[in-house]
């Protein structure tokens, strides 16, 4: 599943290619074809993201509100000079097309018309969103101070904190020696504001550079990364391997639904 990153980088990426012109909506598809026809035309006014949810706010008032999902993906595309469109490829939920450049979405778990006010319920239920300039990370603190459950619970809780997945969630307890089985409750304050402050400069990596990096230069090398386009990794998908830093085995175990990894050399 796409992380909070991934949505901040389309957004300013339709930002930049969309914005202040009207777009051609349409669902080749076809289970988008109502509301694709109630922006379809519009001038695209801005576009926005909070956690794993992506807003593209058009003239008028209609919002199209995406959520990936597991396998949702956004495909981009260049035409320059007016060129011709390319025909659809795959199951297309929303096609748009700008002067210069179009965008194919396929697979999303949400792709709805919203207005302001359900913008609104959506964000009211997401915790603080480390890419956006007003997080406050107060109230995740006073969630996870509260809670008897792990704490690589919490950290994918989208009501805790927005935008965090598999990834950030074990780096990041890897990268701050805290077991994922640890319970909220048992995380000191202190230990929440060194991860919170070191979560809001790693995800700012990502929506620089499109890539999860966690791994410190000093232990960048020995084995490769679970898959050879990203960059490694001190836990995630490293289930018995050695540790980066200690060399003892990685584990993982299933949590809360969702594959964890950790090192319980490094996290005690």
């Amino acid at each position: 599943m796409p992380e909070g990153h991934t949505l901040h980088r389309l957004a300013r990426l339709h930002q930049r290619r969309f914005a202040g012109s009207p777009v051609a909506v349409s669902s080749p598809q076809g289970r988008f074809a109502g509301p694709a026809a109630v922006v379809d035309g519009r001038v695209l006014r801005r576009t926005s993201a909070w956690g794993k949810h992506l807003f593209h706010h058009y003239a008028d008032g209609p919002i199209v509100h995406v959520h990936l999902g597991l396998y949702g993906a956004f495909t981009e595309w260049e035409r320059p000079n007016g060129a011709p469109l390319p025909e659809p490829a795959g199951q297309v939920r929303m096609r748009m097309v700008g002067a210069d450049y179009g965008t194919d979405l396929r697979g999303p778990t949400v792709c709805e018309v919203i207005d302001e006010g359900q913008v609104s319920d959506v964000v009211a239920k997401l915790g603080p969103d480390p890419l956006r300039a007003d997080a406050d990370p107060s109230s995740a603190w006073a969630r996870i101070t509260k809670s008897r459950r792990p704490i690589g619970a919490l950290l994918m809780d989208q009501t805790v904190i927005a935008g965090v997945g598999n990834v950030y969630r074990s780096e990041l307890l890897f990268r701050h020696r805290i077991d994922p089985f640890r319970p909220g409750r048992a995380i000191s304050e202190p230990e929440f504001d060194a991860a919170w402050t070191d979560l809001v400069a790693l995800m700012k990596v990502g929506l620089r550079g499109g890539a999860i990096v966690v791994v410190r230069p000093e232990h960048d090398h020995g084995p490769p990364s679970y898959l050879p386009s990203r960059p490694r990794t001190y836990v995630y998908r490293r289930a018995g391997e050695a540790c980066r830093v200690c060399g003892g085995p990685v584990r993982t175990a299933e949590l809360e639904g969702r594959n964890v990894f950790w090192c319980p050399a490094c996290q005690r």
